[in-house]
């Protein structure tokens, strides 16, 4: 876990828990860069792995079985053990800032956390289970379905834990629209217009059913999956500045 504030000794700050998304790992790109300019504008700027990420440290999927063994409520108990480690340490402002599969997850979070003030999606997915049914079939058939790293060419298998995860919990604890419905924190909606990924029309849909009273949207037009980032980090574009400055000011506004 990564923690940065510019923060004076016993000074407590608003807390920002970044939650990257699959395939992604804190180091990833952008996330870094959003956690300076967090720690610059005077939050406490909160990264880590979720332990099912393969990622151990740097930017190399280097813990395979993890990664086989991943689940999503595996990740939110990764999730809440962050937030309870804030609180313990005295944070009674918290956001979550998630991008992807970590915009689903910080979802149904800040549904069921009263501890949650404000929440901020990139390009969040409405569902975990991600895969055509025909895939999903074999991965039923065979256990094991094998995701490629489009950076490296690595391939990477998981195991039928998730799947089984999504039997269990799929109607309940891993609905991320229901999720949407709960949330009653002020939320950030950010979706780009030209993500191949996850569509626009999801960021649309999360909007209209979010159950917040207070609920923004940023469609930015143009903008990828990550909105123009890449790994390894060669500079912001013009659509992920206009993130970060989004998302920033909200916080500001919501936090503290």
């Amino acid at each position: 876990m990564d923690v940065r504030s510019g923060a004076r000794p016993g000074e407590v700050r608003p807390a920002v828990v970044i939650c990257h998304g699959f395939k992604g790992f804190k180091d990833w790109g952008m996330f870094p860069r959003l956690a300076d300019r967090l720690a610059r504008a005077g939050f406490l700027a909160v990264s880590f792995n979720f332990s099912g990420s393969g990622v151990s440290g740097g930017d190399e999927f280097d813990e395979p079985e993890r990664w086989y063994r991943q689940k999503p409520s595996a990740d939110l108990a990764d999730l809440r053990a962050v937030v309870d480690y804030l609180v313990a340490n005295g944070s009674q402002w918290i956001a979550l800032v998630g991008h992807s599969r970590g915009g689903g997850l910080a979802i149904v979070q800040a549904a069921r956390d009263a501890r949650i003030k404000a929440l901020v999606t990139w390009a969040s997915v409405d569902h975990f289970l991600r895969w055509p049914m025909d895939v999903i079939q074999r991965w039923r058939e065979t256990g094991t379905v094998d995701v490629v790293n489009q950076r490296t060419g690595q391939v990477l298998a998981i195991g039928r834990d998730a799947l089984d995860d999504w039997d269990r919990y799929g109607d309940n604890l891993l609905d991320v629209m229901a999720a949407a419905h709960q949330i009653r924190v002020p939320w950030l909606i950010v979706h780009g217009t030209e993500d191949a990924t996850v569509p626009v029309e999801v960021g649309r849909i999360l909007a209209e059913v979010s159950g917040a009273a207070e609920t923004e949207t940023l469609i930015v037009e143009g903008a990828s999956h990550t909105f123009g980032a890449r790994h390894p980090w060669v500079g912001a574009t013009p659509e992920l500045d206009q993130v970060f400055e989004r998302t920033l000011l909200f916080l500001s506004r919501r936090l503290g």
